[in-house]
Parts: C-alpha cells; structure tokens; sequence
C-alpha cells in the first residue's frame, strides 16, 4: 500500500461516519435577565453575567452541550452520560443537515459513563460499532465531535496509547467525580463539547466513546470501550433501560503493596471497607450483601470459584440480574462461602 492509500483509508472512514455524529444541545429554564446578558462569542451564554433579575420570569436558556453518535436508523443515540446527567434540563439534538429534535433519555448507565438517547426519526445513518476487544498499543483511531460547542464534526487523529487505565475525573456541568475503570487512554485532541462523540478506526467502526481528558497535560484523553455500549444497547431493546446487577458493598482491590502495609494475609481479592466521605458506609442496609451476611472488613476470595484478580464490580457484570452466585469470604483467619442473589441496580 503506498502512502497515498494510506492516507485516504482515514479519510474515507471519516465520511463514512461524520453523518452519524450528531451535536447535544443542553438547555434550562433560568430566570430571566433585564438588560445584556452573556459575552460576544461565547459558545453559550451566561444570563448572570450582566443585568437584574425579573421577578417570577424564566426563560429557556442553553447551558451546555456534547456529542454523540446515532446508533440505530430509529433515532436511538448513544452519548456519555456526564453531558445528559441533569434530570432538569432539556436535551436536543442536532445532525449533521442541521435538523432539530427534542430528545428523550431514554437511559443512564449506573456504572459506565454512557447514556442513550432517542429522537423521533426514522431512516437516519447509524454508524458500524467495533470491537474494542481487538485494539491494540499504537493503532490508529479518530475522534469526531462537536468541539467547544462550536464546531461540530471536528476530526482529531491519532494513536491508542494505553489499554485499561483507571482515572477518578471530574464529568459534567456540577464536576461531579466518577471512577472509570479499564478505559483506554490516546493521544487524540478531546475538547469540551467532544465528549459522548465517538472514536473510530480506519475501517470506519466505532471503537470507543470520548469521554474524558486531563487539564493541564498534553495529548492524553481517555474513552469508554464500545463493547461496554453493545451491552447497554441490548438492555435498552430488551427492557427498554440499561440493567446492571448490583451487590452491595464498597471495597478495596487488594495488591501486593497493600498487604505490606496493611498487614493482610492476602495480596489478592476485594477488602470490603467504607470510603473516606462522612457518611459511607462499606455494607449497603437491605441489599444483597448485606442479606447474604458479609461484613466490613471481609475480603472476598473468590466469585463464583473465579479468583478475584480483577475488579469484583467488572466481574459482577458478567451476570444477569437475579443470578445467585457463590463467595468465597475471607473473615479474619476462617475462610465461608456464602450464596448472593444479585439485584437490579437503581
């Protein structure tokens, strides 16, 4: 292949899906503001900046806005949930020949930063998804969003550039931090307004939702496997929500260093402890770990006989909600198993 071909294989892979990826427009009722409000070319106003407020008036103001990627001819669209998280705001959605619907969250995923919209549309161009199983270490992947809120179908190119990382980010509007587990790391540009638009290979697939980047460093930005979505997108065919089984508890994975210094018997499994928040507890009262008898300070082995050297909560998902499953606990020096009927997460 000459460098030619090479170079047209990504090009084509972007017409193949920028018209899938569409812009989220993320509006609010806000009280309304006498005289001048907002800066000259800014991507979205701010109606505190200037004047005074009319007593018992609102108006419908846009606050913010993301990305996403039409995943069904139906009009269903897959986006992170961090940019459809308030409950209170009104979502809309614009395509690439500008056209407008109002737009229903029709999901938010309780682990995974994904969220799933729908529009009332039919025949629209759904894009081909991936599998993010396959990538690997150096491989080509694009970015398309709607950069800044401004410029939508913005192309960015570059490389995977770690598989699985872990980050605690500050996502959406409020900063609210969420942990990410087993996302993968590149070097494309991912700008405000980018996030919940899709990453892609050269063979025009998506492979991953962007969803993160670190302020302050330079090409490092993080995306959400699109295998995660697949799963998310069954649920919503089948039960019309995204269901996830749910435990119960908080913990501490558990390694060699953390035996060291804490003086554990294991370097393996997931030590069942509360958070450093005031208010945390490490067992939920009435869910399934808490019926099943596990107690603060248990290490949990093993799932089902599996040993637990990945996260517990990753290989939870493996299971449909009511599965009853076995652990292997881990109480002091008395190794129990005990039986757990998981439950839908809220």
């Amino acid at each position: 292949m000459t460098t030619n071909e090479y170079d047209k294989l990504p090009i084509e892979a972007v017409r193949r899906v920028a018209p899938s990826v569409v812009s989220i427009v993320i509006s609010k009722f806000l009280p309304k503001i006498k005289g001048v409000y907002g800066m000259p070319g800014t991507p979205f106003a701010n109606p505190f900046l200037f004047g005074e407020i009319e007593d018992g008036q609102k108006e419908k103001i846009s606050v913010g806005g993301g990305s996403g990627f039409i995943v069904h001819p139906d009009g269903l669209i897959l986006t992170n949930k961090h940019v459809v998280f308030d409950q209170e705001a009104e979502y809309t959605v614009i395509t690439t020949d500008l056209q407008e619907y109002p737009a229903k969250v029709l999901s938010r995923d309780p682990i995974n930063d994904i969220a799933v919209l729908k529009i009332n549309a039919k025949g629209l161009p759904a894009v081909r998804l991936g599998n993010s199983g396959k990538l690997e270490l150096g491989q080509t992947v694009l970015a398309i969003g709607n950069a800044l809120g401004m410029f939508s179908n913005t192309v960015s190119r570059g490389i995977i550039s770690g598989l699985s990382r872990s980050i605690s980010a500050a996502l959406g509007a409020e900063g609210e931090m969420e942990h990410l587990r087993g996302v993968l790391q590149t070097d494309v540009a991912i700008n405000q307004g980018n996030s919940g638009g899709p990453l892609i290979n050269i063979d025009g697939e998506v492979v991953a939702i962007n969803t993160a980047i670190i302020f302050g460093a330079q090409n490092i930005g993080f995306s959400i496997p699109i295998n995660w979505a697949k799963q998310d997108l069954e649920d919503i065919i089948k039960y019309g929500r995204i269901v996830k089984p749910y435990l119960g508890l908080q913990y501490v994975k558990l390694d060699k260093k953390l035996q060291k210094q804490y003086s554990l018997p294991v370097d393996y499994g997931a030590l069942v402890v509360r958070d450093h928040r005031p208010d945390s507890v490490a067992i939920v009262p009435n869910s399934p770990a808490a019926r099943a008898g596990i107690k603060e300070n248990d290490i949990i082995l093993k799932l089902n006989g599996e040993k637990i050297s990945d996260e517990l909560q990753d290989m939870l998902q493996k299971f449909s909600v009511e599965s009853e499953v076995e652990l292997t606990v881990l109480r002091k020096d008395q190794q129990m198993k005990v039986r757990v009927k998981l439950e839908e997460r809220k």
